[in-house]
């Protein structure tokens, strides 16, 4: 099975022998490609919607691997046991939406090792709950497919330091190893912090709001951050 540029980058981060859970797992193409290829012997993957878990049912079943891959029909991390698991993998969803499975069970989350989540929107909410709750950031990379730009964020268990705001924005890790996509991924940021003070600026009450001027803030770091990438270029 060949995966997409996202999933595939997704697939090279889940550790070799892990056991995996993928939530979200839609039609399971990236368990079915793990196990194709050796590279896990053992998944759970859960999914919530009827639609894409009988497609998943059917390729498993057709694919015979019903032994490497356990179907699962919930939401989130409902289809776990603690310690069932080591790695998770979310993927495809809003980062509140990620947010609240890791926070819906956590005596499943408290056993995970290694977790990568490739949060749709939100991807800032989601690094600032992995660093409030015990988690650090270990890997994020950026993946253009089809011309959309994605984030992927890899978090394991341990003391993070705390960063400034715009850094949860761009991500630490990003901002640190200054991938060829960064400058992009920065400018698509300014983009939509730009549009959202346009459609706020037509509200004088929501223009005296608090959230306005976190937004004229972020917008400010986000330049002053892109200057100094494009400084060092």
């Amino acid at each position: 099975m060949n995966l997409g540029e996202r999933l595939a980058a997704i697939a090279q981060r889940v550790p070799r022998g892990t056991v995996l859970a993928d939530i979200g797992t839609d039609h399971a193409y990236l368990p079915i490609y793990l196990v194709q290829n050796g590279l896990v012997s053992q998944v759970v993957a859960g999914e919530v919607n009827e639609g894409p878990f009988g497609a998943a049912r059917q390729m498993i079943d057709r694919l015979e691997m019903s032994n490497q891959i356990t179907l699962r029909f919930g939401n989130g991390f409902a289809v776990l046991e603690p310690g069932e698991v080591e790695t998770v993998t979310i993927a495809g969803m809003g980062g509140t939406s990620i947010i609240e499975i890791l926070t819906a069970h956590p005596t499943v989350t408290a056993y995970l090792k290694r977790l990568i989540l490739q949060p749709m929107v939100g991807a800032s909410l989601v690094r600032q709950w992995l660093v409030d709750n015990g988690w650090q950031i270990s890997d994020e990379t950026l993946i253009e497919e089809e011309g959309k730009l994605y984030e992927i964020i890899v978090a394991e268990p341990g003391q993070s330091p705390l960063f400034e705001a715009v850094i949860y924005e761009i991500g630490p890790v990003l901002w640190r190893n200054k991938p060829p996509l960064l400058a992009k991924h920065i400018s698509q940021l300014i983009k939509q912090k730009q549009y959202i003070l346009a459609e706020m600026n037509s509200s004088p009450q929501a223009r005296q709001s608090d959230k306005y001027r976190e937004y004229q803030e972020k917008l400010v770091r986000l330049e002053e951050k892109a200057c100094q990438l494009a400084a060092n270029s």
